[in-house]
C-alpha cells in the first residue's frame, strides 16, 4: 500500500516537519523559528500562536505537496518540560514556560525538600530531582507570581498537547512526558501533587503515545485526519534514532543535547531521569542544557554561520593548549542539575582566535556530554559503546568527529536529520494501522548514513581534559552560587 505520515516537532528554537512514504523517505520537510522572551533574568517564554502558526505552516505545505488521501495520520512531539496554562476554552492564559526558564529554582527547591531520596525511588526508581522546570515547580510558580492566572488556569500542557487540543479539540496528554508527576504504573503521583492544591485537577488524562486523540478540525489542512498523542522530543527522538531495544543508545543533538539509553536494569543514579516504562522500554536520559545553543551563540557573537564556525574548528587540531568552554550558557542540567551555574572560558591566550574558540565551543558541548553519559552508564548497569546520532546538531562532520573523539564512542548518523519529527511520524504510522507494532516500524523507517569513530591516539588527551573541563566546574560552582 502507497501511504504518507507527517510528524510535527514543536522544538524549541522552531517548529519542524517531516513528510514520509512508508519506506521512510523523506518527501518533504518544513522549518519555521520562533522566538523566546527573555525580558528578566531565568525567563525563556514562549507564544503558543507561534507553534500554531508552524504547525498550520507544515500542513498547508505538505496539503500542497502531496494528494491529502494518501496521508494516514500526524504525529506530535515537542519540547518537553515546557508549560502552556490554558483555560476552559483552550485559550493560553499567558505565555508558555519553556524548559530553559530557570525562575521556578526557588519553588522547586521548596518541593524538592518536601521529598526524600527513598520517596522518589520508590515512585520512579530513582531520585529524580524536581528542579525550576517540573511540572509541579511550574504550577507552584504561577500560582506564587500570577494567582489570577493561576485561578484561570483549566490545563497545564505540554505544547505538542496544546497543539493537539487546537487541532482536534481533545485534551491529552502520555505517562513518559509527564516525567517526575507519573510512578512506574503510568499513574500521576498522587501524594506528590498533594504538595500543591489544584495541581492535579489541571492535569490532563494520559494515553499512549499512537492513541488517536482526535481528527483534524474542519476548515483545517487535512480535515478528518487523525492526530496521535505523540510522545515527548526525546522519546520521539529515540525511536527516530532508531533505539528500540534493551542496551540502544541514543544522542539527540538540538538546542540541547539529550543522551540517553534503554535499560531494564536500574541503577539508582543521582543526576539522571527514570521514564516510566513503556512496552518494555525503560529509558534513562540525561539531557543537558546547551548543545546547539551553545553554537548559535557563538555564531551570533562572531557574526558567522554555524556551518563556517564548523569549518574553523575543523581547521584547529586537537591540542592540550586549546581553551575551555563550560557550556553553562543557562544553568546545566544533567548530570549536576545546576541552575546558577554559567559557562566560561579558561585558559584563554593570545593564540585563541575564532578556529580554537570554534572548536573550544564544540568540545565543551561534548565534555557536558561525556559526563552524562557516564552517569547514564552507571544507572543502565553497562558501559555504553555505540549510539545513535540525530537531530539538527548531528549534520556537523566535525562536530560528530570531536563528539566521538572525546565520548570514546561509535556515533551512527541517521539519514534523516530531524529524529523527533521522524519519530512522531512513525508512532502516526502505528496509530493510523499502517504498522502494527512500534519496534518493526522503526527498524522499517530508520535508516543510516554513516557512522564516526574515535580516534584512539586521542583518548588519552581527552581524559585529561574531560577531568580538567568537571574541575573548572567545581572551582568555579561556590561563585556562582553566590549570584
Amino acid at each position: 500500500m502507497d501511504f504518507c505520515l507527517i510528524g510535527i516537532d514543536v522544538g524549541t528554537t522552531s517548529t519542524k516537519a517531516t513528510l514520509i512514504d512508508q519506506n521512510g523517505v523523506q518527501l518533504a520537510s518544513f522549518s519555521r523559528p520562533h522566538p523566546t522572551s527573555r525580558l528578566t533574568p531565568g525567563m525563556a517564554e514562549q507564544d503558543p500562536q507561534d507553534w500554531m502558526d508552524g504547525v498550520l505552516g507544515a500542513l498547508g505545505q505538505f496539503s500542497g505537496a502531496v494528494d491529502p488521501a494518501r496521508v494516514l495520520g500526524i504525529g506530535l512531539t515537542s519540547q518537553v518540560n515546557s508549560h502552556v496554562f490554558v483555560d476552559g476554552k483552550g485559550e493560553a492564559v499567558r505565555a508558555g514556560i519553556t524548559w530553559q526558564d530557570t525562575r521556578a529554582a526557588s519553588d522547586a527547591a521548596k518541593l524538592d525538600a518536601q521529598v526524600t531520596a527513598e520517596q522518589k525511588t520508590a515512585w520512579f526508581g530513582g531520585p529524580v530531582p524536581i528542579d525550576a522546570s517540573h511540572a509541579l515547580s511550574r504550577m507552584a510558580f504561577v500560582a506564587r507570581t500570577e494567582p489570577q492566572n493561576w485561578a484561570a488556569t483549566r490545563h497545564v500542557l505540554l505544547p505538542k498537547d496544546f497543539v493537539a487540543l487546537k487541532l482536534t479539540g481533545a485534551v491529552s496528554s502520555d505517562p513518559v512526558a509527564a516525567v517526575g508527576l507519573v510512578s512506574a504504573s503510568g499513574a500521576y503521583v498522587g501524594e506528590l501533587l498533594d504538595l500543591l492544591p489544584g495541581s492535579a485537577e489541571r492535569l490532563p488524562p494520559l494515553f499512549p503515545f499512537h492513541h488517536i486523540a482526535g481528527c483534524v478540525r474542519a476548515g483545517l489542512p487535512f480535515a478528518g485526519l487523525p492526530v496521535t498523542v505523540g510522545a515527548m522530543d526525546a522519546w520521539a527522538g529515540m525511536f527516530g534514532c532508531g533505539v528500540v531495544e534493551d542496551g540502544d543508545a541514543m544522542y539527540q543533538s538540538g538546542t540541547s543535547e539529550i543522551p540517553g539509553v534503554i535499560s531494564s536494569k536500574v541503577v539508582p543514579t543521582p543526576g539522571v531521569i527514570l521514564f516510566p516504562p513503556y512496552e518494555g522500554m525503560r529509558m534513562h536520559a540525561a539531557p543537558t542544557q546547551s548543545g546547539g545553543a551553545a553554537l548559535a551563540w557563538l555564531s551570533t557573537l562572531l557574526g558567522r554561520s554555524p556551518q563556517e564556525l564548523s569549518d574553523l574548528a575543523g581547521s584547529c587540531v586537537p591540542s592540550a593548549d586549546l581553551p575551555y568552554f563550560l557550556p553553562h550558557l543557562a544553568g546545566e542540567r544533567a548530570p549536576i542539575w545546576d541552575s546558577a551555574s554559567r559557562g566560561t572560558f579558561a585558559r584563554l591566550d593570545a593564540n585563541a582566535g575564532p578556529a580554537q574558540i570554534s572548536r573550544s565551543v564544540m568540545e565543551g558541548v561534548a565534555f557536558s556530554v561525556r559526563w552524562a553519559f557516564e552517569a547514564l552508564s552507571n544507572s543502565a548497569g553497562k558501559k555504553i559503546d555505540v549510539a545513535n546520532i540525530g537531530g539538527g546538531g548531528s549534520r556537523s562532520d566535525v562536530w560528530c568527529q570531536i563528539r566521538a573523539d572525546v565520548l570514546g564512542m561509535t556515533l551512527k548518523r541517521t539519514v534523516v536529520p530531524d529524529a523527533a519529527a521522524l519519530g512522531a511520524a512513525i508512532l502516526a504510522g502505528v496509530g493510523s494501522g499502517a504498522f502494527e507494532a512500534l519496534a518493526p516500524a522503526v527498524r522499517q523507517l530508520v535508516r543510516f548514513e554513516r557512522s564516526f569513530e574515535p580516534d584512539v591516539r586521542l583518548a588519552a588527551l581527552y581524559t585529561e581534559r574531560f577531568e580538567r573541563f568537571q574541575s573548572l566546574y567545581e572551582t568555579l560552582k561556590p561563585f556562582n552560587a553566590r549570584f
